[in-house]
């Protein structure tokens, strides 16, 4: 006999008994309807809140906070107070040839407010670093005076990044 033959015998007679078993009485067998447990994981329950949701803000970190913020506040100044000369000498050197006297000058002067938003960024990093430390615990008061803080500092490095960004595509030209 042929190996086809073998598999048609086979499934000849493999295929009734194992049809035979499908068609028996399902009073045996559970239930394929929904269940009590099932229906709960469609709408969990309410949990109550937790103990920290109702804690007020942790007064180390809002501390550490004030400093990071006002190390920021006094980079910002300091960018502020060496803008303009950044701005007169990277307009003087608009259009000089690269290492001329007024270009490096103008450099120096771009290196100098970057020097100033470098202080302002490691505030921002350290307050990243609390920010992720506080969600971590899970204390949502402190969380929010956290991204504040983050909010706050964000927009000092943004407005120091445009400054650097136009006189950076100025020095290009």
């Amino acid at each position: 006999m042929t190996s086809q033959k073998h598999a048609f015998l086979l499934a000849a007679t493999v295929l009734p008994v194992l049809l035979a078993g499908c068609a028996s009485d399902s009073a045996g067998y559970p239930s394929l309807a929904r269940r009590d447990a099932e229906r709960i994981a469609e709408s969990p329950p309410e949990t109550p809140a937790s103990p920290s949701a109702t804690l007020p803000p942790d007064r180390a970190v809002l501390a550490r906070l004030d400093v990071l913020v006002a190390q920021a506040k006094t980079a910002h100044d300091k960018f502020r107070a060496r803008r303009g000369r950044a701005e007169t000498l990277v307009r003087a050197a608009s259009g000089a040839p690269v290492a001329s006297e007024s270009w490096s000058v103008a450099t120096v002067a771009l290196a100098d407010l970057e020097s100033a938003r470098s202080d302002a960024m490691v505030a921002l990093a350290d307050i990243d670093a609390i920010d992720v430390a506080t969600r971590l615990e899970g204390t949502p008061a402190t969380a929010m005076v956290v991204k504040a803080a983050h909010d706050n500092v964000t927009a000092l490095v943004g407005e120091q990044d445009a400054v650097l960004a136009r006189l950076r595509a100025r020095m290009a030209s």
